[in-house]
């Protein structure tokens, strides 16, 4: 034992083998030393007493009297057997007996059997002294002023602070030694500081391992900026070690850069940027002064200027657990989790007729729309099929004729209905007006869109090169007996290829094919997101203008199809010539289309009222409700400014909410357009004034001089999948990232419906018969709780929506939403690299009501959601409820979020409803 760690016995030896020890313990130090192995083969009893004084300053070595404070002593009385020692009883000096779990797991600890015949004869009061430094470990946790351990809050911090998982443990050293291996090949065996966090898997802390680096060399004195191999494994040894007490003291140690045992205030700040640093927590870096005067605050009060370890421990201990905890986690153990457990059908027929059962009602709507698409497609290619086969020509072209007839049919159903999915007012309309949605997906408009894109490449496919590889070469060909019948068709027979491609059928057809190929090709999601990378100037090809220009070359292609399906080769009489009919209403109804968002946008024109360039490249506009202006949360518009380009239109989600007397957009620049659009605005905008928020910021205010903002015309409102949350009672509203734009916007219009009800409830017990003012909007709202989960990269995205979440928690009175950030740039709860974080957020909650990582009153959380945690909660929470699940975000979610909603609907009584918006 060191000098620091020496104590005083009091040893009196007596004829009953018992042993008397009284220690004083100097509870600012802390040891934790290994087991104490068996004693000595001596029978009896030993009985130890610990005098814990509450008075710090006590001296190390004199015990206090035990009768100064009788009750601060412990007696434990061990069982020495031939090859054993147990714990026989715990008690107070009073005589009470003491239960503790910690003392019952040591004791079973002690209970280890040596092996029989051992030749080892070690004294008995030496093992027992070996013994005490155990109990000293255990009930240093007692004294007064310290943090009982076993409370169900401490004992939940107790797992954090962790370095490494516990599964990378000793059985990690393998792959650190692999990677030592690798990283030391050029430096003759030895780590140095710079790859110290490479070679034990901190890859993306490389600064905080850094630290740990230097807090492990300074417990060993080791002056080197390098290490070998042996150094090394010590080293991960400490950072291995899974108890609390050993993490506790290494990150003490980091803190702690002088080795004097005290932290001061320079050295809170310096780690607070650190931990702040390691989770890209920029703010938190920014104000470090600021929360590390917070914490001496808190646990320095007699300004002494230092902080021991035990505070450190303190604090941490105190620190609410982020996850859900308390009556929530007995809840979700009470789960029927053996119903959520996948079960494996023995029998492949039942398995597979599960699994189809399921299929079929999770897609039914999906299914009838398909087959019917796909049965009409067949029935017309096989009219067209034996109609040419009784046909003259197919005696000179053969089956060739009918397969191109048969597709060039299935084209001309394919380009008149392609249209009707992008006819987005007529589509708003039959959802919000007629019931047909409850039979017709109209939320998959888009993706039926694609399909029938993949339908007319196809049958273009088929129809071209029928013609050009088997018909056009049989004319040629042909005997001049066996073309005689083809001459009222083609004339007299060509000698050429050049014949068929040189007319109106042949170029009309050619160049539709090369147009079409170009708007199928930059379509697909590598072009149309800019995945695909080309060198100049063919970098012009991807991305969404590229897509967005290239899809408007149907009007060419439209044009070219009725003049190609006009000079029809086979066809002479008009009324056989049914392109036109095909083609006809559906462009009717698309060319109105257009006309009505060209005169809407034109007669209804927009002022901007607000703009606000954000954190992560966020650009918000507030602009005014224009005459009639009527949506629903969840919708989204078009929004044009001529100054960026004055022909294309681009669709956002609104996140005001319906009765807000403004309309707003939310628009990440994630593309060119989007990119020119903050620019033109950012050159109006200046550095927002004190207490608001943004980076740049510019208001219209009466009366007063006015940023000249470009013009914007806006179009819509058009239907999305989440305005019908309205018909659910429990909704489960997710956003990831840029996609909690239409969450916001059901989130402030339940607010806003709350209150309405609120005033048409006090409206009828003042005897009003509920009249308010609301004209009885509320009727349909059905809503009673809200989940909504908020996914961001960085810590800037809740600037987007920081007033908007504080206006939802100050109105929110009855707790019908329930609303959880996550910042998935820091560490997961119970690493060290985010303990600081967690400590410093609870306090400033606690102090201040205000969360330092989203600035708002929502407290936020670390890492990623456990989705399937989280739709547990709300089964167990609402059982036999129906309960509608909307997302809106990136694709990489939406099977995830899928699958658990059909598997909790089928597995519990909860049934979830899954739509899904992705960007």
């Amino acid at each position: 034992m060191s000098s620091s760690d020496q104590q005083s016995y009091k040893h009196q030896h007596h004829h009953s083998d018992t042993e008397v020890m009284v220690v004083g313990i100097d509870k600012r130090k802390s040891y934790s030393g290994p087991l104490s192995g068996p004693l000595n083969k001596r029978s009896g009893k030993k009985s130890a007493r610990f005098n814990l004084p509450g008075d710090s300053s006590s001296e190390l070595g004199s015990p206090s009297p035990r009768s100064a404070n009788d009750d601060a002593y412990v007696e434990i009385t061990l069982d020495v057997r031939e090859d054993s020692v147990a714990v026989h009883s715990v008690k107070t000096a009073a005589g009470a007996d003491v239960e503790d779990p910690e003392l019952a797991l040591l004791a079973r600890g002690l209970e280890k059997k040596t092996t029989l015949g051992s030749s080892l004869v070690r004294n008995a009061s030496s093992r027992i002294r070996q013994v005490s430094q155990e109990l000293k470990r255990i009930v240093r946790s007692h004294p007064s002023g310290r943090i009982d351990r076993n409370k169900s809050a401490a004992a939940q911090a107790l797992k954090g602070l962790k370095f490494i998982s516990k599964t990378d443990g000793s059985s990690g050293w393998a792959a650190v030694e692999k990677r030592f291996d690798q990283l030391t090949t050029s430096s003759n065996g030895l780590l140095p500081r710079a790859k110290f966090g490479e070679c034990i898997g901190m890859n993306n802390s490389k600064d905080f391992a850094g630290e740990l680096f230097d807090a492990l060399a300074r417990r060993r004195n080791i002056t080197s900026d390098s290490i070998n191999k042996q150094q090394l494994q010590e080293f991960w040894d400490q950072i291995a070690d899974q108890s609390f007490d050993s993490r506790l003291q290494t990150f003490f140690d980091m803190v702690d850069k002088d080795a004097d045992g005290f932290i001061n205030e320079e050295e809170v700040r310096e780690i607070i940027s650190l931990s702040a640093s390691a989770n890209k927590l920029s703010n938190i870096q920014k104000q470090a002064d600021e929360y590390a005067a917070m914490i001496m605050e808190e646990l320095d009060p007699s300004n002494l200027g230092y902080i021991k370890i035990e505070n450190l421990e303190m604090l941490l201990l105190q620190a609410p657990n982020q996850s859900v905890r308390g009556h929530d986690s007995k809840n979700l153990s009470q789960m029927l989790s053996q119903k959520l457990r996948p079960t494996v059908e023995p029998n492949p027929l039942v398995r597979w007729f599960k699994h189809f059962n399921y299929f079929l009602i999770d897609n039914w709507q999906r299914i009838w729309v398909l087959l019917l698409w796909i049965g009409a497609m067949a029935g017309l290619f096989a009219w067209k099929y034996v109609q040419y086969k009784n046909r003259a020509a197919y005696d000179v072209m053969g089956v060739c004729v009918c397969l191109a007839k048969g597709a060039a049919e299935t084209l001309k159903l394919n380009m008149a209905i392609i249209l009707l999915p992008v006819c987005r007012n007529t589509i708003t309309w039959l959802r919000n007006k007629t019931k047909l949605g409850v039979a017709v997906p109209f939320d998959d408009n888009l993706n039926f869109h694609k399909v029938v894109a993949v339908g007319v490449a196809i049958g273009v496919g088929i129809h071209a090169i029928a013609h050009l590889t088997c018909d056009f070469p049989r004319l040629l060909h042909a005997s001049p007996k066996k073309y005689a019948p083809m001459v009222q068709f083609f004339g007299e027979q060509p000698e050429s290829y050049w014949h068929f491609v040189k007319g109106w059928e042949g170029v009309t057809g050619i160049i539709m094919v090369v147009l079409m190929a170009i708007a199928f090709t930059l379509a697909s999601p590598w072009f149309r997101r800019g995945r695909v990378s080309l060198p100049r100037p063919f970098n012009k090809l991807t991305g969404f203008n590229a897509f967005w220009y290239s899809h408007h070359l149907f009007v060419i292609v439209y044009t070219l199809l009725i003049i190609h399906g006009i000079k029809l080769y086979l066809t002479h009489k008009w009324y056989k010539k049914t392109t036109w009919m095909y083609l006809a209403v559906p462009m009717v109804i698309y060319a109105c289309e257009r006309l009505l968002r060209a005169f809407r946008s034109s007669i209804k024109p927009v002022k901007i009222l607000k703009v606000a360039v954000y954190p992560g490249n966020v650009l918000s506009l507030h602009m005014s409700k224009p005459q009639g202006f009527r949506y629903r949360s969840g919708q989204y518009m078009f929004v044009n400014c001529a100054a960026v380009s004055p022909f294309e239109w681009h669709p956002f989600s609104i996140t005001s909410a319906p009765r807000d007397d403004y309309v707003s957009v939310h628009i990440r620049t994630l593309g060119d357009w989007t990119r020119q659009l903050k620019t033109v605005f950012s050159e109006v905008c200046q550095p927002p004034p004190n207490g608001r928020s943004g980076l740049l910021r510019a208001d219209y205010l009466q009366g007063e001089n006015n940023p000249n903002f470009p013009k914007v015309l806006i179009d819509g409102p058009y239907g999305a999948p989440a305005q019908d949350y309205k018909k659910y009672e429990v909704v489960l509203l997710v956003g990831l990232g840029i996609g909690a734009t239409p969450m916001i916007s059901i989130v402030k219009d339940i607010v806003n419906n709350m209150m309405a009800v609120e005033e048409e409830e006090s409206g009828v017990e003042s005897g009003n018969g509920g009249v308010s003012n609301n004209g009885g909007a509320t009727k349909n709202f059905k809503t009673k709780k809200a989940y909504f989960y908020w996914v961001t990269r960085e810590q800037g995205s809740f600037d987007w929506f920081k007033g908007i979440m504080n206006e939802v928690a100050e109105m929110d009175n009855r707790g019908v939403i329930e609303m959880h950030n996550y910042c998935t740039s820091v560490y997961e709860e119970g690493d060290a690299r985010s303990a600081l974080i967690t400590m410093l957020q609870s306090l400033h909650h606690a102090k201040n009501g205000v969360d330092i990582v989203s600035g708002t009153r929502v407290k936020s959380h670390f890492a990623k959601p456990n989705w399937r945690n989280v739709y547990k909660r709300i089964a167990l929470n609402h059982t036999d409820s129906k309960v509608g699940v909307f997302y809106c975000g990136a694709p990489a979610l939406t099977t995830e979020l899928r699958q658990l909603a059909l598997d909790f609907s089928r597995k519990t009584s909860t049934k979830f409803d899954f739509h899904k918006e992705n960007f």
